[in-house]
C-alpha cells in the first residue's frame, strides 16, 4: 500500500499541466482575492466611521475613532485569522480539503454581509457588532489561507508548483487594489448624489446621514466574489494527493489519481 501511494505521488509530480490546473488557480486565487479585500477594506472606512459615530459639534476637527476602538476594528479580524488558520488547517487534514473549503467560504459570505448590517445607530452598538462579525470573518479567512495554498500545491506538478502557488498568492495584491477601487467608486457616487458642504462651512451637514451606507456597502461587497466562487469550489474534486494518502475519504478521487492508480 505504501509503495502504491509513493508511486502515485511520484506520478503526480511529473504529470502534464492540464486545464484543471488553471481552473484550480482561478478558484484558489479568488479565495485569496476575497481574503485580502475583506481584511484591508475596513482600513479605508475608519475615518468615515469616526465622523459618523464620534462626531462632536464643538470640536474643530471631524470625529475620529478613539485609539482603542480603531485598534479593535482594524485588528480583530487578524486575531480571528490566526485562530482560523490553526483550526481549519487541522480540520482540513481530518475531513478533507473540499469539505472544509466550502465551510470557510460560507463563513466569509455570511460574516461579510453581517458586518455591513451591524446593528444600531449608536457608536457602542455598531462598533461592538462590527468587531464581533469581523472576528468570525477573520476566522473564515484564516481557514481559507492554508486550504487554498495546500490545494494548489497538491494539484500542481513538481515543475509548475512554485509558479502556480505564486499566481494564487498574487491575487492578494489585486484584492487590496480592488478594495481601494470599490471605496473610491462608492464614495464618488454618493458624493454626486448627496453633495455636502465642507466641515469648515457646516460641521453638522458636512457628513450627511446617507454616508452611513457607504462603509456598509464597501464592507458587504466582499461577499460578492466569495458567493460567485462557491459553486466552482463545490464542483472541485478532492485533491489526488489527499485521496492517495487518505484512502478512507468519502470523496471520489480526482481523475488524475484514478488514471494513475489504474495504470493509465
Amino acid at each position: 500500500m505504501a509503495e502504491q501511494q509513493l508511486g502515485v505521488l511520484k506520478a503526480l509530480d511529473v504529470a502534464k499541466t492540464q486545464l484543471y490546473h488553471f481552473t484550480a488557480i482561478v478558484i484558489a486565487g479568488m479565495g485569496f482575492f476575497t481574503d485580502a479585500y475583506d481584511l484591508f477594506c475596513v482600513s479605508l472606512v475608519t475615518k468615515l466611521l469616526g465622523r459618523l459615530y464620534y462626531f462632536n459639534p464643538a470640536s474643530e476637527k471631524p470625529g475620529s475613532l478613539p485609539p482603542h476602538v480603531a485598534a479593535a476594528v482594524n485588528g480583530v479580524a487578524l486575531c480571528g485569522t490566526l485562530m482560523g488558520q490553526l483550526f481549519f488547517g487541522w480540520l482540513g487534514d481530518k475531513l478533507g480539503r473540499k469539505k472544509v473549503y466550502g465551510i470557510t467560504l460560507i463563513m466569509m459570505i455570511v460574516c461579510s454581509v453581517a458586518s455591513g448590517l451591524s446593528f444600531g445607530n449608536k457608536a457602542k452598538g455598531v462598533m461592538t457588532t462590527l468587531c464581533f462579525f469581523r472576528f468570525w470573518l477573520g476566522f473564515g479567512i484564516g481557514g481559507d489561507y492554508p486550504l487554498s495554498a495546500t490545494i494548489m500545491s497538491e494539484y500542481a506538478n513538481k515543475k509548475t508548483r512554485g509558479a502556480f502557488i505564486a499566481a494564487v498568492f498574487a491575487m492578494q495584491g489585486i484584492g487590496i487594489l480592488a478594495g481601494g477601487f470599490v471605496a473610491l467608486a462608492v464614495s464618488s457616487i454618493f458624493d454626486k448624489q448627496f453633495p455636502s458642504p465642507t466641515y469648515a462651512e457646516d460641521r453638522v451637514l458636512s457628513t450627511p446621514p446617507q454616508a452611513d451606507y457607504i462603509w456598509r456597502i464597501i464592507v458587504m461587497f466582499g461577499a460578492l466574489p466569495a458567493a460567485l466562487t462557491y459553486y466552482w469550489r463545490m464542483k472541485m474534486p478532492e485533491t489526488a494527493r489527499y485521496t492517495a494518502l487518505v484512502p478512507r475519504t468519502s470523496n471520489k478521487p480526482h481523475k488524475t489519481c484514478q488514471g494513475l492508480t489504474s495504470g493509465a
